[in-house]
């Protein structure tokens, strides 16, 4: 057994005593909602992270060890289990020093060890392209979470720390440390119902990704300020007046929302700042549910609601369990604002989520209730087993990660939630994927509508079947839910593959017919898995799938299967490279991996330009079309992950051109076209196309078709036309 760490702290230059308190507030934190907690372990935790970081700075050039202690400290605030506290102060000792897990489990246990690991291996992951790679580290950290929570309860609180301190890193680390924060830590605060978590890492990513928006937004707020205030304060002695008439003993508290639910109303909604209304919003904190629907009651006797805005979640919580009651009021100067009101208890569930109900005993038992809170989780990597391509995983999990917001019923009362605009054949494969894979219509509240039909709050729903019928690809550009989507490509690839399997053959035969060559060489396993080893296949089916594709043709096959016999030239490649001389295809763009003497061509929905990832899709007799990885059509198209292929952009020329279509939200303002025009022609490039239409409110919208060399003039186009004053958004028309 190794000598177990001592209990002093080593000199330390950097660490002042202000530091070494620090400590002591978070022990004080911890002994207050957990009297039990083992501080002795918590302080050797504390002694030995200080040694092992000794002489760390971080780019502040403040001492490493007060990023650990911040950890823990937001750790303590979520209330969480001792060893959580502990792996908070340890979380980094693996990875940036010369510490073994070895040496984590033997000092503090093997609880501690398993957090710290699965911090390690999720801190080991990057994020940033729609890459395998980037899918499968995805999966390995829902994986970590699946095992123990705590694991992503720590990377959390790791990953709010180091978007506090971002300013100190470079430009680029910092905007692709706010991009990964934005799409996948805050979803997963928010999934997890950690709203504290959720709202600062969405207004920290916010800042370093639209930097010049959120400064506008900030100056907008600040001039209002005074004016909110007095605003919040007249609210909130009304609102404290009626309720304590009605004897309803209540916490009353006013606020600004969020930067970021703001900035993304403005998109939603597509108005400016000055536009923005509904920005202030109240909760009420009372001590019984009754309470709560009391409170509700006096807010719509003293306000008029706004139709449509109340929202029941306390009947009907969240999947991540959250449970309030909103609703939306019109004050008497014509103001708009949001009203929550909900128990402590509730109010400590949205503030902490998971952690909340996270109760673990010292010895690291969880209860089944509790364990069925990240029941989604393994949901998710049952899913995946379904899929052959990692980057269908990806796409799938960055759906569920968003918040659900429908809840319907089955005609028998049972209560489903789905994400907003979810359809019928999504409600049918959360019942069974045979359900699904079967379903031909759906009647909603008695009626019969079609699949494509948005499920609404309160519908509901009986699905109608039809055994001899089977998914269909249209499916996939309207359903919503991870499980129908994985659940239709799953029938989708299988029943492609199988058809190509018989196609490939097919060809297979005709082309040994053609040589004359002995049938009997298929069944020669020797002469076959030459052949198939030589062009890259374990199996001869999945070399008829990739021939029934058109991913390789026969004649390789047989020229690799009858080495000694001479085979004559097809014609085939001069007739396709005269056809893509012909038809101007394939011209030095874009060169697909593996396969020469290919047509390829550009999809017109999203015009892919130079730079930009791209991805390749085999179409039958056509060759092989190219589009962006963000197209909207290629999550429809992709589904069969056999015909995807990777490509790549070649070098270039100087004079080559990608035509891009642009659309501005812009404000009706005289001389604002003009200035665009001016802007673009500033980057020596020219405009295609050009049209525009005003709107009685005095805004207007701008369409333009402009050519570029590659994606960084359009990203520098983009950007310039953005700071023109009146532009509100600059977009990318994918299709």
């Amino acid at each position: 057994m190794a000598q177990q760490p001592e209990t002093s702290l080593p000199p330390q230059e950097r660490v002042s005593r202000e530091r070494g308190r620090r400590f002591e507030h978070i022990l004080e934190l911890v002994e207050q909602y957990n009297p039990r907690a083992d501080a002795d372990l918590l302080r050797r935790a504390y002694v030995f992270s200080a040694k092992m970081h000794r002489g760390q700075l971080r780019s502040s050039g403040e001492p490493y060890l007060v990023h650990p202690l911040e950890v823990a400290y937001l750790l303590a605030e979520l209330r969480l289990d001792t060893a959580s506290i502990v792996a908070g102060l340890l979380h980094d000792v693996v990875e940036d020093t010369l510490t073994t897990i070895e040496v984590v489990g033997e000092y503090f246990g093997p609880d501690v060890a398993q957090i710290v690991e699965g911090v390690t291996k999720i801190s080991k992951i990057h994020y940033g392209s729609e890459t395998t790679a980037e899918a499968e580290n995805l999966r390995k950290m829902i994986l970590a979470m699946v095992r123990d929570v705590r694991v992503i309860l720590v990377k959390l609180a790791d990953r709010l720390h180091n978007m506090r301190t971002l300013h100190f890193l470079p430009p680029e680390r910092q905007r692709r440390m706010a991009r990964e924060t934005l799409e996948i830590y805050a979803p997963l605060a928010n999934r997890l119902g950690i709203g504290r978590f959720k709202a600062e890492l969405e207004d920290l990513a916010f800042r370093y990704l639209e930097p010049e928006v959120y400064a506008e937004l900030v100056q907008a707020l600040e001039v209002r300020r005074t004016a909110s205030e007095e605003f919040i304060r007249d609210i909130r002695t009304r609102l404290a007046r009626s309720l304590g008439e009605q004897g309803i003993q209540a916490e009353i508290t006013g606020r600004i929302k969020s930067l970021y639910s703001i900035y993304t109303k403005m998109r939603a909604q597509r108005i400016g700042v000055d536009e923005v209304y509904d920005y202030i919003a109240f909760r009420i904190i009372t001590e019984t549910v009754r309470d709560c629907y009391g409170a509700l009651g006096i807010v719509h006797s003293i306000w008029a609601p706004v139709p449509g805005r109340i929202k029941d979640y306390i009947a009907m919580p969240k999947p991540n369990m959250y449970q309030s009651l909103h609703t939306s009021v019109m004050s008497d100067r014509g103001q708009p604002f949001e009203v929550q009101i909900r128990t402590r208890e509730m109010h400590r569930v949205a503030e902490e989520g998971i952690a909340a109900h996270w109760h673990y005993k010292e010895d690291g038992v969880v209860s089944m209730e509790d364990a069925e809170k990240v029941a989604w989780l393994r949901r998710i990597l049952e899913w995946q087993q379904d899929l052959k391509d990692p980057r269908e995983f990806l796409e799938l999990v960055k759906v569920d990660l968003y918040p659900e917001e429908v809840y319907t019923f089955t005609p028998k009362g049972k209560v489903l939630c789905f994400p907003r605009g979810a359809t019928p054949i999504d409600f049918a494969y959360a019942i069974h994927t045979e359900v699904g894979h079967q379903c031909v219509g759906a009647k909603v509240n008695g009626r019969i509508v079609p699949l494509r039909y948005t499920l609404q709050n309160g519908d509901i729903v009986e699905i109608l079947t039809q055994p001899a019928h089977h998914p269909s690809r249209d499916w996939l550009a309207f359903v919503r839910t991870s499980r129908a989507r994985s659940k239709i490509r799953a029938w989708l690839n299988a029943n492609e593959r199988s058809r190509s399997v018989e196609l490939g053959r097919e060809l297979t035969e005709k082309e040994i017919a053609k040589y004359k060559l002995p049938r009997k060489y298929l069944q020669e396993e020797s002469r076959v898995a030459q052949a198939l080893r030589k062009l890259g296949f374990a199996a001869l089916e999945d070399y008829y799938a990739a021939a029934g594709y058109g991913k390789v043709t026969p004649h390789a096959f047989v020229a690799a299967l009858a080495p000694e016999v001479e085979l004559s030239p097809r014609e085939e490649g001069r007739v396709r490279r005269a056809v893509k001389r012909v038809l101007g295809l394939g011209e030095a763009h874009v060169k697909v991996s593996g396969m020469d003497d290919v047509m390829v061509t550009l999809a017109k929905c999203c015009n892919p330009v130079r730079g930009e990832e791209i991805v390749g899709y085999i179409t039958r007799g056509k060759g092989v079309s190219v589009h962006a990885t963000l197209c909207p059509n290629v999550a429809r198209m992709m589904y069969d992950s056999e015909r995807r292929i990777e490509v790549e952009w070649t070098s270039g020329r100087p004079d080559d051109e990608f035509h891009v279509k642009l659309v501005l939200d812009v404000e009706d303002r005289q001389g604002l076209l003009a200035k665009i025009v001016s802007t673009i022609a500033d980057e020596k490039t020219n405009i295609k196309h050009v049209d525009a239409q005003t709107f009685e409110d005095r805004n207007a919208r701008i369409g333009l078709v402009v050519s570029v060399r590659d994606r960084k003039q359009l990203e520098r186009i983009m950007a310039r036309i953005r700071r023109i004053p009146g532009v509100r958004e600059v977009a990318r028309k994918l299709r």
